[in-house]
């Protein structure tokens, strides 16, 4: 069935069609990485709709890091460059395993939760939607580094709830069960509140590094995790 096609028979709304065949395009190698995509002006006759539309879609996916724009020139089909970020998409353990060190961690939380206004709308779902969560601290020779709060959408991660968090870390399930299509995050120094500070055996008051990470897969939102690190034991590094 052609796109304009697909267009008039779904009950999706038409910049998300719009949005799901720029992605079909990419996931069957039609468009691959740094090739350019087909303007605002040809999409929108393609498809029957105002340029408004199509630009909404194309603005999502670049939103997104998986189309990026160049003034004058065109879009284009994003570059993956996750590790060539500041933090790198890998798993804890590894990390303190590259330093020859021991890891563990403590499973303090696994539910089904639903979902807040901010959970809501960070996945962009309807509030009291179903979503997994998990808290769990990671620690490197003994000593609590990281403290790992993360939701995840059981539509793109069905079985996270049947993980054994002690053998495997959430990230390393995600990566295999849900592939990166793209990445957001912030980095920013917190006060960590009392439960937290209590769970990485830290003042209440010490500064923490907090990493707020959106991971994106299977055209939606993979999961979103806040990630505590106490100022005193942890810091950022990367090279480019």
């Amino acid at each position: 069935m052609k796109a304009e096609e697909q267009a008039q028979n779904s009950a999706v709304p038409v910049f998300q069609r719009i949005k799901d065949y720029l992605l079909g395009q990419i996931h069957a190698g039609y468009w691959k990485e740094g090739d350019a995509i087909p303007s605002e002006q040809v999409l929108a006759k393609q498809f029957g709709v105002s340029r408004m539309t199509v630009n909404r879609a194309v603005r999502e996916l670049t939103d997104d890091q998986l189309l990026t724009r160049i003034q004058g020139s065109g879009t284009y089909v994003a570059q993956h460059k996750y590790q060539a970020t500041l933090v790198e998409i890998k798993s804890i353990a590894e990390e303190v395993r590259a330093r020859g060190h021991r890891h563990r961690s403590e499973l303090h939380l696994l539910e089904r939760g639903k979902a807040g206004e901010h959970m809501a709308g960070t996945f962009g779902v309807e509030i009291g939607e179903l979503l997994f969560h998990s808290l769990i601290v990671h620690f490197e020779n003994d000593i609590p580094i990281q403290l790992e709060d993360r939701w995840v959408n059981p539509d793109v991660a069905p079985e996270y709830m049947q993980q054994d968090f002690s053998a495997i870390t959430p990230n390393e399930y995600l990566m295999a069960a849900a592939p990166l299509q793209g990445v957001n995050y912030s980095i920013e120094a917190l006060s960590p509140p009392r439960e937290i500070a209590e769970m990485l055996h830290i003042r209440a008051k010490e500064p923490c590094l907090v990493l707020k990470r959106r991971t994106l897969s299977q055209a939606q939102v993979a999961s979103f995790v806040t990630m505590w690190h106490p100022g005193s034991r942890y810091q950022f590094a990367g090279s480019f």
